[in-house]
Order: C-alpha cells, then sequence, then structure tokens
C-alpha cells in the first residue's frame, strides 16, 4: 500500500484525503461502466435514480436528489429519460398535487432485479479487507462527513458552498 503525504509535522493533508476521496469514487463507477451502462442503455444517474427507486418503492425526485447527492437537474434529467424509457412512471400524489411520485414500471422492476446482484458485488469487494467494527466506524466518518456537506445556515444557505466560495 502507498504512503500518504505527509506535512512536515507528520500530519495528514486535507488536499491528499479529498484526492482519495474522489479518486474512490470514481474507482467505484468502473464496473458500472464496464458492465451495465451500454449493455441496458442507461447513464450512471439513471441507474442511481433507478436503484434508489428500487430500494424505496415509491419516492419523490427531492427525495432522491436529497439521499444520493445528486443535484436536482441531473435527477430531473434521469427522471426524463427513464419515464420516456417506459422504466419509472411519474404519478401526481393525490394528497399533495405539486408532489410527483416515482415508481418503477415493469421494466424498471426487471432492471432493478438485474442490477442489485451488480451493485452488491461491488459493495462487498469495496468492504471485503475491512472487519464489522471497521465498516461500522466507516459509516460514522461518512455520515459525518455528510453531514458537514449538507449543513445549512440560520438563512437555509449551504455552509460548505459558502465557506468554500472562492476570495
Amino acid at each position: 500500500m502507498k504512503q500518504r503525504t505527509r506535512s512536515p509535522k507528520n500530519k495528514v493533508q486535507p488536499a491528499e484525503t479529498l484526492h482519495l476521496i474522489l479518486r474512490l469514487s470514481n474507482k467505484l463507477m468502473a464496473p458500472f461502466s464496464a458492465y451495465l451502462e451500454n449493455q441496458y442503455d442507461i447513464s450512471v444517474n439513471e441507474f442511481r435514480v433507478l436503484m434508489f427507486i428500487g430500494r424505496k418503492g415509491e419516492t419523490a425526485s427531492h427525495e432522491v436528489a436529497h439521499e444520493t447527492g445528486v443535484n436536482i437537474m441531473s435527477v430531473s434529467r434521469a427522471v426524463s429519460t427513464l419515464e420516456r424509457d417506459k422504466r419509472i412512471t411519474v404519478i401526481r400524489d393525490p394528497a399533495n398535487r405539486r408532489r410527483k411520485m416515482l415508481r418503477l414500471t415493469e421494466e424498471g422492476k426487471r432492471l432493478f432485479i438485474i442490477m442489485s446482484p451488480q451493485a452488491n458485488r461491488v459493495a462487498d469487494y469495496l468492504l471485503s479487507n475491512l472487519e464489522e467494527k471497521e465498516i461500522l466506524l466507516l459509516d460514522q466518518f461518512l455520515e459525518a462527513m455528510v453531514n458537514t456537506l449538507e449543513a445549512v445556515d440560520e438563512t437555509g444557505r449551504s455552509v460548505f458552498l459558502e465557506r468554500t466560495r472562492p476570495s
């Protein structure tokens, strides 16, 4: 295993940690690109939306965006394509006419069943060298980082975007 770059005082460089997170994210997409994207004519965001709806059963676009971290415009485009390809249906919520609920069609369910094992294999392989206690600790770290990125100030603005705004 390659040793991480350290500062003169033997501290981890935050930019190096960010680099590793981004590298991990990119590497995780390789099996999707190699095995699913072309075979099922589905983009990565469409895959994320389809898999999320498949796990939830029924959800709204804003919930997909919030829970997956995919921006709402990308979710909207994925929803449009999935609906056009008859992989999901979009139904107005009778209790709230402005809210549109997303559900898998039979074709969407078929794809979810086909692609779920691949997603599970990726997860299993990624965590295969970790012990259960390490996975639980990783989950805590990831949850803390997500919470940091999702924090809002008293006016509802993203603290992350405000604090990382270019000078």
